[in-house]
């Protein structure tokens, strides 16, 4: 059994569905103990990416153009998905079983975010990143932060490096033709590179 099952498992099947939520639909977020049931979505602040617990089973996120961007791999039956108050984002069937998580329980509180950049997020109670559909908590990766840093978090979701570029909002990392790494600011000015 995966490790993504086991601790959506761990936790008795009440505690992701008894007091689940209905969605706030003015938002958007998917907050502790909210519910996606098949065919219900969550939308970013800007109206151009949305979130959608499908009635086939896949929770998809569409872009401009209805431009599938990303999705669980949970087509071929009902489903739906839920916040848990734990932190998990869990997609279980309608047998109420689990069929795939987010492996980010342990952060009571934790909500999931329809960014206006396309980006799907599930931060902390704290608004500390715990995992995105870019990055997965359980394994080194690496985020462009909103405040400009470029951060490579460890396994255990500890920041482990950063360019020390915060404080410019709108920056960017851009992997120029000859092989170099920049990071500019919202204006286009070099804030950091690698050669």
């Amino acid at each position: 059994m995966s490790a993504i099952l086991a601790a959506a498992l761990a936790l008795p099947l009440s505690a992701a569905t008894a007091h689940a939520g209905v969605i706030d639909k003015t938002d958007d977020k998917l907050t502790a103990g909210e519910v996606l049931k098949p065919t219900e979505s969550v939308k970013s602040e800007n109206g151009q990416y949305e979130l959608i617990q499908q009635a086939q089973g896949n929770l998809v996120l569409y872009g401009p153009g209805n431009k599938a961007l990303w999705g669980t791999p949970t087509s071929g039956t009902t489903a739906y998905a839920t916040m848990q108050r734990e932190g998990n984002l869990v997609i279980y069937n309608a047998s109420n079983q689990p069929l795939w998580g987010t492996n980010t329980a342990g952060h009571s509180g934790a909500y999931l975010k329809v960014q206006t950049d396309g980006n799907l997020v599930i931060y902390s109670a704290s608004n500390e990143f715990l995992w995105s559909r870019h990055a997965y908590v359980g394994s080194p990766y690496a985020t462009m932060q909103k405040e400009g840093n470029l951060v490579i978090y460890s396994a255990s979701n500890q920041g482990a490096w950063t360019t020390k570029t915060a404080g410019n909002p709108g920056a960017y990392l851009a992997v120029q033709n000859q092989g170099n790494i920049v990071i500019y600011s919202k204006g286009n000015k070099p804030l950091w590179s690698v050669k």
